[in-house]
């Protein structure tokens, strides 16, 4: 009966965690002994396990995916203590899709039409997927993860600049745009999560650090735009400026006697 009871209180026994998580009995087990897990609640001699379990794996999983190792992940969670969901939560806002720009799966040839006579060959790409803007699925075909950035280049092939001359562009704007991704990256870690660490991550300030993060990408976003705009501005009015020079100069020299 009070087995009955526990499992009606939403708790399920390790078959039916792994059956859930799509983890093998023994991976669990695997799991709790290198401490990833928490220990089951035992009823008689049978464990019950919860939604913590369920979130932990997930997360698991996810830091998995971001390249971290098992011994790794284990120190994150063991320092999180009982905040192991809210660092789940943090987890996925910050590995989050920046926007809401969707991937497109296309042909190869659909990807090389809109380069037209500047011909996109197979080095060209080559190093579309070196620049992180797709990824080959086999078959010919290619998830595209920046649609908008592509066009771009497209774009620029449509104005007569030479493939080679278009990815080079391309690749200038995104090591350009890393820079200063990492400049609000560095302003979030030093003044918000930094402190948050050393006040020993309390839960009640999970919800401000997350909600900090939420605000500062848009942020982000607004203030490159606006400095793109000036910076576009002042070298548009520098370009001009030495146009005009050029002419000024070559108008001087026809007016002087032979």
């Amino acid at each position: 009966m009070t087995e009955e009871i526990e499992k009606d209180s939403g708790e399920i026994t390790i078959e039916d965690l792994a059956r859930l998580t799509g983890m093998t009995v023994r991976n669990i087990r695997a799991h709790q002994s290198r401490g990833l897990l928490p220990p089951p609640r035992v009823v008689g001699r049978t464990g019950y396990y919860g939604e913590e379990h369920v979130s932990r794996i997930a997360l698991i999983r996810e830091l998995q995916e971001e390249g971290i190792n098992l011994e790794a992940i284990r120190r994150i969670l063991e320092s999180s203590g009982d905040s192991s969901g809210d660092l789940l939560s943090f987890t996925r806002s910050f590995t989050a899709p920046y926007e809401d720009e969707q991937p497109e799966i296309l042909e190869v040839s659909e990807i090389a039409q809109p380069w037209g006579e500047t011909a996109l060959d197979g080095e060209g790409m080559h190093r579309l997927e070196e620049l992180g803007l797709m990824r080959h699925l086999g078959d010919g075909r290619f998830e595209v993860l920046s649609p908008k950035l592509l066009s771009v280049g497209a774009e620029l092939a449509a104005l007569g600049v030479p493939a080679a001359d278009a990815l080079a562009a391309l690749e200038s704007l995104k090591k350009r745009s890393g820079a200063i991704a990492e400049v609000f990256i560095q302003v979030f870690n030093e003044q918000i999560w930094e402190p948050f660490e050393k006040a020993g991550r309390p839960r009640e300030e999970w919800s401000r650090v997350q909600d900090a993060l939420r605000r500062m990408r848009p942020l982000a976003t607004d203030a490159f735009l606006a400095s793109f705009q000036l910076a576009m501005d002042e070298a548009t009015e520098q370009a001009i400026g030495e146009m005009i020079r050029r002419d000024l100069e070559t108008d001087r020299q026809a007016d002087r006697p032979d």
